[in-house]
């Protein structure tokens, strides 16, 4: 995760495709392409190891299911996502999309809760 945390103050949309990992905001190709766009959303997003991670990010239209579109629009391209320590709010739509809670260890954060949904290989 150190990688998707460890820029402070202005964004950079820095990507990074060999080693599959970065943070990326509304200008980069993925984010058009899940539908993570700035009339839906604020914040940025990371990528890292094949898993999306969603962190920090608010739906300008709430209610109009944007969030739960983003998540399966990710899954179908075969992203995992990963949503560390959630606000309540969050952590109960994790719960009603069936992520799973886990425990990962960051080094400069300690132990953290991270929400994780895996790829549906089934389809």
């Amino acid at each position: 995760m150190k990688e998707v945390w460890k820029l402070k103050g202005k964004m950079s949309t820095k990507f990074e495709p060999k080693l599959g990992k970065g943070v990326f905001t509304f200008e980069h190709p993925l984010a058009k392409e899940i539908g993570f766009t700035p009339d839906k959303f604020e914040g940025w997003l990371g990528l890292k190891d094949g898993y999306i991670y969603i962190s920090f990010i608010i739906s300008k239209q709430r209610g109009a299911d944007n969030l739960s579109k983003l998540f399966d629009k990710i899954l179908s391209l075969g992203y995992g996502i990963k949503v560390p320590t959630p606000f309540a709010l969050m952590e109960e739509i994790c719960r009603k999309k069936g992520f799973r809670k886990t425990i990962e260890h960051d080094r400069r954060m300690g132990n953290v809760e991270v929400w994780v949904k895996e790829v549906d290989v089934k389809k």
